[in-house]
């Protein structure tokens, strides 16, 4: 009889005896204790890890690829610069996850992995250097790091590789005969969903909560971040920047479009008003010439 290969370990975990087909010591030593849980460090993707929306660098590689017109391209760099200024709502969430389901309907996973190098030539400039200094300082300290996202899995999975996290939890698409349905095959990771997915990781990694960091810049992932320890928000939308001061919670301002933007239209009205005085004083001088 031909032997059976192992199951191959899940991405973000750590391979187990009976996965390397080795015997596990311990279930002969009844004296041996579980796994020790540890701490970790739980980073949301969009406006957190990086500036922005890592959607509008799938929207943009479908666009080259054929899969959307230009007209969807245009609406989804609308939606990123809205999402950026002032970021998620439930409607914005819901929106996008119909409008990735309808895009990805009928399409093969391969082409979508070949979008790979599209996607991350776009995502990864725009990683905020801070914030994978402290994803790799929670490292160095031993406790793992993973992108937890509303975003898909593969998404997920494939960050989580390049930046060398210990893991990515993402939404779950629906894959049949090696296409995408355009269904969910699990839960939103989002709001209750997100912080469900959180819970299970800790169980399934043996991670403290109570000893865990949580990143996020929107109220919609006060749950994850009221289910750890130590909630720390990043470019925070206004209602969790208001919740985090109620709190105490430590904030992370890095993105500074919106300041920018304020700035260029403050200077625009006062360019505007003092093109308009000087008309009005010109016609003002006119008027005094042609009374003397």
């Amino acid at each position: 009889m031909a032997r059976s290969e192992p199951e191959a370990p899940t991405r973000g975990t750590t391979p187990r005896a009976h996965d390397l087909g080795l015997q596990d010591a311990r279930a002969d030593d009844p004296h041996e204790s579980p796994a020790e849980s540890r701490g970790a460090a739980v980073f949301d993707l969009d406006r957190t890890l990086m500036a922005g929306s890592s959607g509008i660098f799938v929207a943009r590689a479908a666009f080259e690829t054929g899969m959307i017109t230009r007209a969807q391209l245009a609406g989804d760099l609308y939606q990123n610069l809205r999402f950026r200024l002032r970021g998620s709502t439930d409607d914005w969430a819901d929106a996008v996850r119909l409008r990735v389901g309808e895009m990805l309907a009928g399409v093969p996973v391969r082409d979508l992995q070949r979008m790979s190098p599209r996607v991350l030539a776009g995502v990864l400039p725009r990683l905020y250097p801070q914030m994978l200094e402290r994803a790799y300082r929670h490292q160095d300290a031993g406790e793992p790091v993973y992108i937890v996202t509303a975003a898909s899995q593969e998404m997920a999975d494939l960050l989580a590789h390049v930046l060398a996290f210990d893991g990515g939890v993402g939404s779950r698409l629906e894959v049949v005969e090696g296409r995408y349905t355009g269904r969910a095959a699990g839960p939103f990771n989002y709001r209750e969903g997100k912080a469900d997915a959180l819970r299970e990781l800790a169980t399934r990694e043996h991670i403290d909560l109570g000893a865990s960091h949580a990143y996020s810049d929107s109220e919609s992932d006060l749950p994850m971040l009221r289910a750890v320890g130590h909630p720390v928000v990043v470019n925070p939308d206004t209602d969790l920047a208001r919740i985090a001061a109620r709190e105490g919670w430590e904030i992370l301002r890095l993105d500074h479009l919106g300041r920018r933007l304020k700035v260029l239209v403050a200077l625009s009205a006062a360019a505007t008003l003092g093109g308009l005085g000087t008309v009005v004083h010109g016609r003002a001088g006119e008027r005094g010439r042609v009374g003397s």
